[in-house]
C-alpha cells in the first residue's frame, strides 16, 4: 500500500464506516499502520473509530501515536480566517 492509502480521513459519516476502512486497510494490504486524520468537530468520531477497533475487532491494536494540531481556514466567502483543531491518531496491528 502506498502512504496515501493508509491515511482515512474521518468526516460526517457514521462512526462504522470508517471501522470497516481501517479493517479493510488493515486486512488488504501489507500495512501495519493506519492513522486517522480529523477536524475540527470529527475529531470526536476518529477517537470513537479508534477505541472500537481496538475495544471490539483488533484487539491486538495499539494506539502507537497521537498529535493535535490547529491549521487557519480562510472561509470561501472571504473574511477572517478562523483556527481548526486537527488530530491525527496512529493505530499499529
Amino acid at each position: 500500500m502506498s502512504e496515501e492509502q493508509d491515511v482515512i480521513y474521518i468526516g460526517n459519516k457514521p462512526p462504522m464506516n470508517y471501522v470497516m476502512a481501517v479493517i479493510t486497510g488493515f486486512n488488504m494490504g501489507t500495512t501495519t499502520e493506519v492513522i486517522l486524520k480529523a477536524r475540527g468537530r470529527a475529531i470526536s468520531t476518529a477517537v470513537d473509530v479508534a477505541e472500537i477497533i481496538r475495544n471490539r475487532f483488533l484487539k491486538d491494536t495499539k494506539v502507537h501515536a497521537i498529535s493535535i494540531g490547529t491549521e487557519q481556514i480562510t472561509p470561501k466567502e472571504g473574511g477572517n480566517p478562523r483556527n481548526v483543531s486537527t488530530m491525527e491518531i496512529t493505530l499499529k496491528k
